[in-house]
């Protein structure tokens, strides 16, 4: 399984922590936030990474190295200063020649408990070009985005007005398992491009898939989203 780790981000909302380091980088429970990310996903079967970096992208490559110390095989796909967003990335890595035919993707900011062999399958039984997980949110841990039917996304939009009205109860969980071709036909060649507008073209055209997960999602993009994760992998660590 190829998982592609959209890692190329400022952070700016972490402020001074993000100034010199890439969120990937910052210590979460002792250890940087890829060390614990690249073990999990060693542990859900996951064997090839794509690394899309951008800012600190040197630091990254420094630590994670081949991934060969994760049982991993780690490559990059380097945007340097010029960045084309989350969807442009992924252009970005096929000219480099970089993405298998179906391919994961998950943030490099996000951990996530779910089983990702069987949101490949998921995929690759199904007639979709893309599965999105998904989690019943109903707004809580951040704006709902999704509306979901059955085993499909129905409705993919952000900042909709009104997302409960509109029956937006789920939220993109921060796993997808893509078909390359058909994702990729609907990115632009050149510039920026954001998946939140790929997302929601698949799913106003009824190819988004939906596989839906029990699990509440954490992120180190906030602070506070960065001590919640510190808080449970300390304790499932049994750290002091």
């Amino acid at each position: 399984m190829q998982c592609v780790v959209l890692a190329g981000g400022l952070g700016t909302r972490l402020g001074q922590l993000t100034k010199d380091t890439p969120k990937a980088l910052i210590p979460v429970a002792g250890r940087p936030f890829a060390d614990h990310q690249l073990q999990q996903l060693h542990g859900w079967g996951v064997d090839d990474v794509i690394y899309s970096i951008g800012f600190g992208g040197d630091q990254i490559r420094e630590f994670v190295g081949d991934g060969s110390r994760w049982g991993l095989s780690v490559r990059y796909a380097d945007e340097g200063d010029q960045l084309r967003g989350t969807a442009g990335a992924l252009v970005h890595a096929q000219q480099n020649g970089l993405l298998a035919d179906t391919f994961a993707l998950i943030y490099g900011d996000s951990y996530l408990q779910l089983d990702a062999a069987a949101v490949f399958d998921s995929q690759r039984r199904s007639d979709f070009d893309a599965t999105m997980t998904v989690y019943r949110n109903d707004g809580r841990w951040d704006t709902s985005n999704t509306r979901v039917a059955g085993n499909r996304v129905e409705l993919y939009e952000k900042g909709h007005a009104d997302p409960l009205a509109a029956g937006m109860q789920y939220i993109d969980y921060g796993f997808s398992v893509l078909d390359r071709d058909a994702v990729l036909a609907l990115i632009p060649r050149r510039g920026a491009a954001d998946l939140a507008d790929v997302y929601h073209q698949l799913s106003r055209a009824g190819r988004l898939g939906a596989f839906e997960v029990s699990e509440r999602f954490y992120e180190i993009g906030s602070h506070s989203g960065l001590a919640e994760l510190d808080q449970l992998l300390n304790e499932k660590e049994g750290n002091g």
